[in-house]
């Protein structure tokens, strides 16, 4: 009947449940910290250097962490309160922030900045893999899509005005460390929301670890053929296609914009990302989640292509808003299907599973950008990568047929 169908579908019951909006309050500081932090180390190290290979060793300095600290990380929020997990984590991420504003007024050499992001990559694994196995035990299995949805829209409005608040500020001061000290008082504010949480998840008795169980995300994974085809696609796409890792570059030497201009274009795939995140916030389920997810990788390719190719501001930031978009659209596909196909007991570990992945595309993906940036230019680099994500998609169609097969997102 389309009364109960409509009852069935309620857009807003997430924010209904006090916990839920605790979270996101607390996601929302983190992302804006995030990216604040990432335009203005970006800016602060090509300020520097005046190198593109020493934006890629940024990325690749904070994807070491993720890189080795994963399956650790995952077991210890499964098996700890994930609420102090999260502000464990935070606390470190803290300590990072007041090592980039030291080595900010101290005119320290990049080798400190390079250190204090590896601090901050181990606390944003620790953080995630606790903080994205918490959301499912907060809402109900109906309304995950929608919580999923709504937890991207959140993170990515932070991620509009991150950006464009740090270019902002970097230009009234001419440096990054107003915004490094911004980010510590932001961080000590999520990690007390964290505490907030009312939820407690329930500990299993303490027993003795094995290997089995360290790398119990990673069989899940593997085991589940349309997770690991998500992922997979997901991973070589932005990690080949990753051009926002050189928007220095295209912001001071090619579009010839500032800093200003660098927070706005940063800003521009989060902008996009907001307004599909909440058109599907508000939709029902997709009817066919496999192709929807495809189409969001292909679309993705083809917006990198065009910012490469532009040399217009307007013109690169419409295609940075549709790549962000098209990057949402499949995100909360893939998000969705991860959650709904884990048994809780597992999903701190393959949060952490899914968290390396989605490091192996940026933060990777910026070290890969950065490199072959160096050694053939910058648009070279952003177009080769555009056209190699379009390519994975028929790539994906033909390895994981399950992707395609996939209609309405239910519980495995």
């Amino acid at each position: 009947m389309p009364i109960s169908t409509a009852r069935e579908h309620d857009p807003y019951a997430p924010f209904r449940i006090p916990d839920f909006r605790r979270l996101m309050a607390m996601a929302f500081l983190t992302a804006i910290v995030q990216q604040a932090q990432g335009v203005a180390i970006g800016w602060d190290i090509y300020e520097r250097t005046g190198s593109a290979l020493a934006l890629g060793w940024a990325g690749l300095a904070q994807f070491l962490p993720i890189a080795a600290f994963f399956l650790p990380a995952g077991q210890i929020a499964d098996r700890h309160d994930r609420r102090r997990v999260i502000a464990w984590s935070l606390g470190l991420w803290s300590v990072a922030a007041l090592a980039l504003a030291g080595a900010a007024h101290l005119e320290a050499g990049v080798g400190w900045i390079y250190a204090a992001i590896t601090g901050t990559g181990a606390a944003i694994v620790l953080n995630r893999a606790a903080r994205d196995a918490m959301l499912p035990k907060l809402v109900p299995p109906a309304g995950l899509q929608s919580a999923v949805a709504w937890n991207m829209s959140t993170f990515q409005v932070a991620l509009v005005s991150g950006p464009a608040l740090a270019g902002m500020v970097i230009a009234a001061t001419g440096s990054a460390r107003a915004v490094y000290l911004a980010n510590l008082v932001a961080l000590v504010a999520a990690a007390w929301l964290a505490l907030s949480i009312r939820h407690r998840m329930a500990l299993e008795a303490p027993r003795a670890g094995s290997l089995a169980e360290l790398f119990g995300g990673v069989t899940h994974v593997w085991r589940t053929k349309v997770v690991l085809g998500m992922m997979s696609i997901d991973l070589f796409a932005v990690l080949l296609g990753s051009a926002t890792a050189l928007l220095p570059i295209y912001a001071k030497d090619i579009l010839q914009v500032g800093p200003a201009g660098l927070g706005w274009l940063a800003a521009g795939p989060a902008a996009g990302a907001v307004l599909m995140g909440v058109t599907q916030g508000y939709r029902r389920p997709w009817a066919h989640a496999g192709r929807a997810f495809m189409w969001g990788v292909a679309v993705f390719g083809v917006a990198t292509v065009v910012f490469g190719l532009s040399r217009s501001f307007w013109l690169s930031l419409a295609a940075l808003v549709a790549l962000g978009a098209a990057d949402n659209a499949s995100a909360v596909i893939r998000q969705t299907v991860l959650q709904l196909r884990t048994p809780d007991a597992l999903r701190g570990r393959v949060s952490a599973v899914n968290r390396v992945f989605i490091s192996s595309s940026n933060e990777l993906g910026a070290f890969e950008s950065g490199v072959l940036a160096a050694f053939t230019g910058p648009v070279f680099a952003v177009v080769f990568g555009g056209c190699a994500a379009r390519a994975l998609v028929a790539l994906g169609i033909r390895l994981f047929p399950e992707i395609r097969a996939l209609r309405r997102i239910e519980p495995g």
